[in-house]
C-alpha cells in the first residue's frame, strides 16, 4: 500500500516521502507499543487482547518475548536500555532488568490502584513519564473492573523509582505523549478530546501550563494515540484515518493513511528512518526521510 496522504502542506513530502507500507506480520489481536532498541536491534511490540509481547529481530524473525504480559500496552527503554512497560490488567509500570527479574516501579496513587498505565517516556534524567486512563478496565483492552481513582492522571516517577508524582488530573483520557528535542516541552495526547496538548516541563521535572497544541481531524477510524517526534522535531500523532503528521508549531503537514486503524509506531532500523506501525491485526513498516530519535 503506497503512502496516501491528505497532503496540506508542501513540506510533508520532505519528512515522511511517498514510501509503500509494507506488511511485516498480521494475525494478531490489536497491536500496541512498539519500541526499537537502538544497539541490539530488536523491535518490541504488545499484542494487548492476547497478552503477549513478541520481539521482531533485524532480521525479521517474530518471536514470542513475554507471555502473560498482563495485557501490556506502551513499552519504551530507560537511559540504560532496560524495556519499561505500562500494564493493564495489573494496573503496572514495571521494568526488566538485566538478570531477567521484573521490577515493579508503580501500582497505586495515594492508597489507590492506579487506573490503567497506557503510554511511556523517560526523560533524559530517567524520570518516567507516563499516562493512566481507564481502558485497561474495560472488555478486550484489559481486565474488566471498577476504577478506584476518580480522575484519569498524567505521572512522573522519579529516576530512582522511589516517589510517584501525580502531574495533571484535567484529563478525559490521556494517551499518547512525548517530548520536545530539548525537554522543555511533554507533549500529551487525550483520546476523548480528540487534541494534543503542551505542557512546560519545570526544572523539578512538574508540569505547567497545558494548552491545546493541535487537534487531530478528518475521516476515518482512530484517535490520538500513539505519539512520536521526529529528529527536526515534527510531532507524528495517530489521528482519524491514519497518523498525523505536525512541524514543530503545530502545523499539520498531511495524514500517512494506514492499511488499519492504527494505534502506535516507533522509528527504528539503523538509520533510524523505519516507521514500524502497530495497527489492529498486523505490524507494518514505511521509511521515512527524516529520521526519529534514539531512546538511549
Amino acid at each position: 500500500m503506497s503512502v496516501s496522504a491528505r497532503a496540506r502542506h508542501s513540506g510533508f513530502d520532505d519528512v515522511v516521502g511517498d514510501g509503500t507500507i509494507e506488511t511485516l506480520a498480521s494475525g494478531f489481536g490489536f497491536l500496541e507499543g512498539p519500541v526499537w532498541h537502538p544497539y541490539e536491534k530488536w523491535l518490541v511490540f504488545s499484542d494487548i487482547p492476547e497478552s503477549r509481547m513478541y520481539r521482531r529481530s533485524a532480521a525479521g524473525e517474530i518471536e514470542l518475548f513475554r507471555e502473560p504480559s498482563h495485557k501490556a500496552n506502551g513499552n519504551t527503554l530507560d537511559r540504560q536500555g532496560r524495556l519499561v512497560t505500562c500494564e493493564h490488567a495489573t494496573s503496572r509500570v514495571t521494568r526488566a532488568e538485566p538478570n531477567g527479574s521484573v521490577t515493579v516501579l508503580a501500582t497505586h496513587h495515594q492508597d489507590k490502584q492506579l487506573n490503567s498505565p497506557n503510554d511511556i517516556v523517560v526523560a533524559t534524567g530517567g524520570s518516567i513519564y507516563f499516562t493512566d486512563p481507564g481502558y485497561g478496565r474495560v472488555e478486550f483492552y484489559g481486565l474488566p473492573r471498577p476504577q478506584e481513582l476518580s480522575f484519569q492522571g498524567v505521572y512522573r516517577i522519579d529516576g530512582d523509582g522511589a516517589q510517584l508524582t501525580l502531574l495533571a488530573d484535567d484529563f478525559v483520557q490521556p494517551n499518547g505523549l512525548c517530548f520536545s528535542l530539548d525537554e522543555s516541552r511533554l507533549f500529551i495526547n487525550d483520546t476523548e478530546r480528540g487534541h494534543i496538548r503542551v505542557f512546560g516541563v519545570e526544572a523539578d521535572g512538574d508540569l505547567n501550563g497545558g494548552a491545546v497544541w493541535a487537534v487531530t481531524e478528518g475521516e476515518g477510524p482512530g484517535a490520538p494515540d500513539g505519539m512520536k517526534i521526529d529528529s527536526r522535531g515534527n510531532v507524528y500523532c495517530t489521528g482519524p484515518g491514519g497518523i498525523h503528521v505536525f512541524d514543530a508549531s503545530g502545523a499539520i503537514l498531511g495524514v500517512i493513511r494506514t492499511p488499519e486503524d492504527c494505534a502506535n509506531f516507533t522509528f527504528g532500523d539503523d538509520d533510524l528512518r523505519s516507521l514500524y506501525i502497530a495497527a489492529s491485526t498486523s505490524l507494518y513498516r514505511l521509511r521515512v526521510r527524516v529520521p526519529g530519535l534514539r531512546l538511549f
